[in-house]
């Protein structure tokens, strides 16, 4: 194994602006700010794991002409104290090597302490001509609000589920590699919204794909997603309006180690399918794209049945019980909760 076959989220890493996607509102003002000549000494990019800030921070800095000479990356969680910016305070003074700007980029700027801060900060006040800060945070709260106010400010999105999708179909496309649109749908949900997870999920993968095409279940094993059949009985309980049924789905997601939050974001993403076919027919061939033949006409035959117990009421509830997931002692608790509520309400 190659060692850029090893690192795929560094051999796709985008390298100018036309290849970022997903952040056009930041890409566009960063763009009109070079071309006009406004650079700004301080910028500071906010935003979940994985949504692309240090890249697009390294294409700015290269944009705006300067070299790897004149560039400094700063993890802020290993080099978090006050003598690791009194460093760069002493280095910012002297002039570039070889470019018009010199470029700090400080990544997980929070982890750093409060006499770090108070050193960073009198930097960002005074800073020589040719100095740029860009400071990267998954945490803008834990910032220090006299540092965020001599910034200028970018907040990132999550990639929308097309996005990590077209990603992983471009990405195992490149790599030599095949996958049906069920597939690549199943690996952009497990990236939860970040364009590096669903790369080392892609990774996972075709690591372990014997052949040179990748199906789903070869997927939901590699990644420990639960296989859909367990999902769709899970489902079907909702619908037959058992819960006991309910509950030996669930307890054989858990007797398989299945991260439970996993489980019902599954859940919730088919029975989001089921209303939306119910409702909006015209959607039928966006969400077959979504799914394996087999799921998409289970899913068609509940949202087509009569007198189906799958409703907004049902969604609700399972919504309300995945946000309490992460916070309960017992990670099943609320999703049992709900199906033990949701058999008592139709009863």
């Amino acid at each position: 194994m190659t060692e850029e076959y090893q690192a795929l989220y560094r051999k796709y890493r985008p390298e100018r602006f036309k290849d970022v996607v997903g952040q056009d509102h930041i890409v566009k003002v960063l763009e009109g700010s070079i071309n006009l000549g406004n650079i700004s000494h301080a910028y500071l990019f906010s935003g979940s794991r994985g949504t692309g800030k240090t890249s697009i921070a390294r294409i700015f800095a290269k944009e705006i002409g300067t070299s790897t000479n004149d560039l400094y990356e700063i993890d802020a969680a290993s080099n978090r104290g006050i003598d690791d910016i009194r460093e760069i305070r002493e280095g910012v003074n002297t002039l570039p090597f070889e470019s018009k700007y010199k470029v700090y980029i400080i990544d997980e700027v929070h982890m750093l302490t409060k006499e770090a801060f108070n050193a960073l900060l009198k930097t960002l006040e005074e800073p020589p001509p040719h100095a740029v800060f860009i400071l990267a945070t998954t945490e803008t709260d834990k910032l220090p609000e006299t540092v965020v106010s001599r910034c200028q400010t970018f907040s990132f999105k999550k990639p929308s589920q097309k996005i990590l999708k077209d990603m992983v179909m471009s990405v195992t496309k490149k790599e030599g590699y095949s996958l049906d649109s069920a597939s690549a749908e199943l690996i952009a949900l497990l990236g939860d919204g970040s364009f590096r997870d669903t790369q080392g999920i892609i990774q996972k993968v075709i690591s372990s794909s014997k052949d040179k095409k990748i199906s789903q279940e070869e997927v939901e094993m590699v990644t420990g997603a639960p296989r859909g059949e367990l999902i769709n009985n899970f489902i079907s309980a909702l619908d037959q309006k058992s819960p006991a049924a309910g509950l030996s789905a669930l307890k054989k997601a858990s007797d398989q180690n299945i991260d439970i939050h996993l489980f019902i974001k599954l859940v919730l993403h088919k029975l989001r399918a089921i209303l939306l076919l119910r409702y909006s027919p015209d959607m039928t061939e966006t969400l077959q794209d979504e799914f394996s033949g087999e799921d998409f006409t289970f899913l068609k035959q509940l949202a087509e049945k009569k007198e189906s117990h799958i409703n907004s009421k049902t969604i609700l509830e399972l919504l309300k019980a995945e946000a309490q997931v992460k916070f309960s002692p017992i990670p099943e608790l609320p999703i049992e909760l709900a199906v033990a509520e949701l058999g008592a309400k139709s009863e």
